[in-house]
């Protein structure tokens, strides 16, 4: 799910990009096409790695440009070109990014034409089959990405734009962008998930200590408890899609429970729903979320999850009435003004620990990726830029809350230590990454059944029921 601008409306419009991932997904070879490869930790990339020969030669001519602007000779000069660019990425988000690229304007000549659009994933395909592609695209989620590569639609990216991505990114995120060898599309942003807010403050004053491993997180969880201090709150509500928080739960303690290979079968339904595997996760989920003594604090009792908007799940930190809650960093704009988010401030995040170090430092997380439907020189020239460690920090310097797990951006340019602790998870190459998995299941799934069964699984229902009827959802 696009994690930093979640709402209903934009979950909703996930459904027609997972509906047709899913099609793609359920041939023998998995959405991400070929060969495969590994991670620093020897795990399979989910998707597959580019092979060098198979990319379009690059058509950019360098040209010498003075002062301020020498450094972005290297991807020419075009007076009077435009490349229009589309994108989920509204106002004021969609503002800030505009203005990263300012400067490369100026300076190759190229005008940026930017439209945005809520309706981004249905819009883009009745663009495309309309013949009115725009010459850029960003993609939400990879696994839209991979569905318009698959079509024939999309053009591989050139040899200069793979050499400087496999140069400034992990295999991991070069594979979500690769079908068949043929290397499609530069990582853009990227979301850290696997964090727990809390106060720094509170836990001084109570003499807790950030846990490293899982088993130290429920041991904290049992003293807060006994303290008095009911630990944990959230909430699930989110209008039509409703649940969705409890499903990041379960993607996260899969990953840290079975690890990543486990994970992409579940994903691609390679075991069912109902798996003793699963079964183990979901059991692990309810340790707290279903632990009275656990939730939910300064809200009510667990079932207060379900109506409790998810925005407003953690508040009761500010208060003192709750202790941790689990949510992504894009989390921070929910916070009330007034409050110092620092490592010593009022609130802060830690990294949500793993089970074992047998699957290297699980991070659950989304981004963005830049795809190109059309080969013309100017566009080559701004998707390369887009690619860059300099264009990075740019958008860095410009949207303090937005993160990049480009190796090459400059650190020291994000305002505020989430950022910082976000880019750190996500460019530590003891991290193990995937993408949110019920974003590459099928829509019904992802999408549907899986959040309307956790909805009911916190209300009540047992284990066994809800896994059953999410597994007899599954597309035949």
């Amino acid at each position: 799910m696009r994690l930093k601008r979640l709402t209903a409306a934009a979950a909703a419009g996930v459904l027609l990009a997972t509906t047709v991932v899913a099609c793609s997904s359920s041939k023998k070879k998995d959405a991400g096409g070929g060969g495969g490869g590994t991670t620093s930790n020897g795990n399979t990339v989910p998707s597959g790695v580019p092979d060098p020969g198979a990319q379009p030669k690059s058509k950019i001519k360098a040209a010498t440009l003075a002062g301020d602007c020498a450094p972005f000779g290297v991807y020419g000069k075009y007076s009077g070109a435009t490349v229009t660019v589309y994108s989920s990425i509204t106002d004021p988000e969609g503002a800030s990014l505009q203005k990263s690229w300012t400067q490369f304007e100026k300076c190759t000549g190229i005008t940026v034409k930017y439209t945005a659009d809520k309706e981004f994933e249905s819009a883009l395909k009745t663009k495309v089959q309309g013949g009115n592609a725009p010459d850029l695209a960003i993609f939400p989620q990879p696994g839209l990405l991979q569905t318009f590569a698959t079509s024939g639609k999309l053009k591989g990216a050139s040899d200069a734009v793979t050499k400087a991505a496999e140069g400034n990114w992990t295999k991991d995120w070069i594979g979500y962008a690769t079908v068949d060898g043929l290397y499609f599309g530069a990582p853009m942003s990227a979301n850290a998930k696997s964090l727990v807010w809390y106060s720094p403050k509170s836990f001084k004053k109570n003499s807790y200590t950030v846990p490293t491993t899982w088993a130290e997180l429920l041991t904290l969880s049992d003293k807060m408890a006994a303290d008095g201090n009911k630990p944990w709150c959230l909430g699930i509500e989110s209008g039509t899609a409703t649940g969705w928080v409890l499903t990041d739960w379960m993607e996260e303690l899969m990953l840290r429970l079975h690890g990543p290979d486990v994970y992409d079968k579940w994903v691609k339904h390679e075991i069912p729903f109902n798996d003793p595997q699963v079964q183990d996760v979901l059991a692990e989920v309810a340790k707290i979320v279903k632990n009275p003594k656990y939730v939910n604090a300064g809200i009510g009792d667990v079932k207060s999850i379900a109506t409790t908007p998810f925005q407003k799940g953690g508040l009761p930190i500010e208060k003192g009435k709750c202790q941790l809650h689990a949510q992504a960093s894009f989390y921070a704009s929910n916070w009330d003004k007034g409050y110092t988010i620092a490592p010593d401030g009022d609130l802060f995040a830690f990294y949500e620990p793993p089970i074992s170090d047998k699957f290297g430092k699980p991070v659950e997380g989304g981004g963005e990726f830049i795809g190109a439907f059309s080969d013309r020189p100017e566009v080559e020239a701004f998707q390369l830029y887009l690619t860059s460690g300099e264009w990075a920090t740019s958008r860095i310097k410009v949207a303090p809350g937005w993160v990049s797990a480009n190796q090459k951006a400059d650190k020291s340019a994000y305002s505020n230590d989430v950022d910082k602790l976000s880019s750190e998870l996500l460019t530590d190459p003891k991290s193990t990454f995937r993408f949110d998995g019920s974003d590459a299941m099928p829509a019904s799934v992802g999408a549907g059944t899986f959040w309307a069964n956790m909805t009911q699984w916190i209300l009540g229902q047992s284990d066994k029921v809800t896994l059953d009827k999410i597994e007899a959802s599954w597309p035949k």
